[in-house]
């Protein structure tokens, strides 16, 4: 237990249902939007709580769900809820793995959420917990005032602002339907009610299942208090049912994230077309262009320029640097090092301190060290390009044999010239060079000349005899003659 861990806190997600609308083969919650699932939104606002426990409710696609939350959220509890007879039974569902892997019995606060909520934030959920917590209710329920409430949940309060019940849409009357503060779903429970409300609960109903807003009812026949708390960002509470949702709530949460950027001092040219994942970090005085999607784990230090039109996962980027029109994935780059633009970093690639990658150069598993550069239209896999070294254009680091990966390795302050291919494995040693169209197969020396192509020979009149009858034969004849008429008046004169 962490010295800051809220003890007496538990919060249960609820991640079983199928998700039929999203018409997909992967399950609802496992849907990405801004770098993160849906679920992992929603358990890293619950984690921001630092609760005693997180419980994950899973259903359909349990394995490929349990495997997802493992792997980012090792300590969250898993219940499964084999047959989802609906919400009441699911909260029991997570009440029983509690105790039992566990070994205690559910007690304090319990906050109920849901998996399909990703815009759901921790500041919001510790404010709930907090005020339900300080009114010493057996129910909250975390509700919003919206100016168009048709179609939710109405929360109905009696003269001392108690809840007395929430009413469908489809069971209100018309001045009920009058009122403007809603249901998000979201409830907050005194445990010990909880525990003994969750076995009264009936299924006595059109689906026959155990909703969870009953114990509502059954806090009221009990003389107990019931409550709610009315969220100001009520868009937090909006659940993801289908792709049209999940684009909409993908641009709100993008939109967040790039305002919140900007006011913590990154500048983004053009938010409309800027697009930064939830785990991306920014430093001071950022400078993002248009057209630029930063995802994953990217790191991006103070002073850099990323964009237009370039799209980083999980890189890191150093101060100052410049990455202009560039697709990079698992790159790093150094500080005061340019990039682009139509670069392509490939995982493995790092660049060092105010190195160059250029247009149209494509790197791999490749360590390019400070102050070296690859400026055109090259591929560089499987190397070490030394410190000062230039890499002349269209250089080829021939890599694979067919069968097997191998390394070239060029050292500091060497000059190679354009048209090159370097066979690995070989090693050109510091401060040597390459002649132009050379094919290095064999190691270099430190400050040796490599030349690979033999004298030039030309073949006179090979044009009209090759190309007889065509635009080319036609030009060198031309110029031949030209020339011809040009050497008969020099030597008549």
């Amino acid at each position: 237990m962490s010295a800051q861990q809220r003890t007496g806190l538990t919060v249960i997600v609820l991640a079983a249902g199928g998700g039929t609308r999203m018409k997909s083969k992967t399950m609802k919650v496992l849907h990405p939007i801004g770098g993160r699932s849906m679920i992992g939104h929603v358990l890293t606002a619950a984690q921001a709580l630092d609760p005693e426990q997180v419980v994950a409710v899973v259903g359909h696609q349990r394995e490929a769900v349990s495997a997802h939350i493992h792997a980012s959220f090792p300590d969250v509890v898993l219940a499964v809820q084999e047959e989802q007879h609906g919400t009441g039974h699911a909260v029991r569902m997570a009440v029983e793995a509690v105790a039992e892997q566990r070994g205690q019995a559910i007690s304090g606060t319990v906050l109920v959420a849901y998996g399909d909520t990703p815009l759901l934030r921790g500041d919001s959920l510790r404010e709930f917990a907090d005020e339900h917590e300080a009114a010493q209710r057996a129910v909250s329920i975390l509700s919003g005032i919206v100016p168009d409430p048709f179609g939710y949940g109405r929360v109905l309060r009696n003269d001392e602002g108690d809840v007395e019940a929430i009413v469908e849409e489809k069971d209100a009357s018309p001045e009920q339907r009058e009122v403007r503060e809603i249901n998000s779903g979201i409830l907050a429970f005194d445990a010990e009610f909880l525990r003994e409300a969750l076995p009264r609960i009936g299924n006595d109903n059109a689906k026959g299942e155990y909703y969870l807003t009953d114990t509502i009812a059954l806090a009221r026949e009990d003389g107990l208090t019931v409550g709610a708390h009315p969220i100001d960002d009520v868009m937090q509470t909006e659940g993801v049912n289908d792709r049209v949702q999940l684009a909409r709530i993908g641009a709100e949460l993008n939109r967040r994230i790039v305002e919140g950027w900007m006011r913590e001092g990154v500048t983004v040219v053009d938010p409309a077309t800027t697009w930064i994942d939830a785990d991306v970090v920014l430093g001071a005085d950022v400078t993002i262009l248009p057209g630029t999607q930063l995802l994953g784990a990217t790191v991006v230090a103070e002073d850099a320029v990323i964009g237009p039109d370039t799209t980083l996962k999980d890189c890191e980027i150093g101060s100052a640097a410049t990455v202009v029109r560039t697709q990079g994935v698992l790159a790093v780059v150094g500080a005061e090092a340019i990039v682009g633009p139509f670069s392509y970093l490939r995982p493995g690639t790092i660049l060092g301190t105010r190195g160059k990658i250029g247009g149209f150069v494509e790197t791999k598993n490749a360590v390019i060290g400070d102050g070296a550069k690859v400026p055109h239209l090259s591929y560089v896999g499987d190397a070490e390009i030394g410190e000062g070294t230039n890499i002349g254009a269209g250089t080829i680091f021939a890599n694979y044999d067919g069968v097997n990966k191998h390394r070239t390795k060029v050292g500091k302050h060497a000059r190679t010239s354009s048209n090159n291919t370097f066979v690995a494995p070989i090693e050109i040693g510091d401060g040597a060079a390459t002649g132009a169209g050379t094919v290095v197969r064999e190691d270099v020396p430190p400050g040796a000349l490599a030349v690979s192509s033999g004298p030039q020979r030309n073949i006179e009149g090979w044009a009209m005899a090759k190309r007889a009858g065509t635009a080319q034969a036609s030009a060198a004849e031309i110029a031949l003659a030209g020339r011809r008429d040009d050497d008969q008046g020099m030597a008549e004169s």
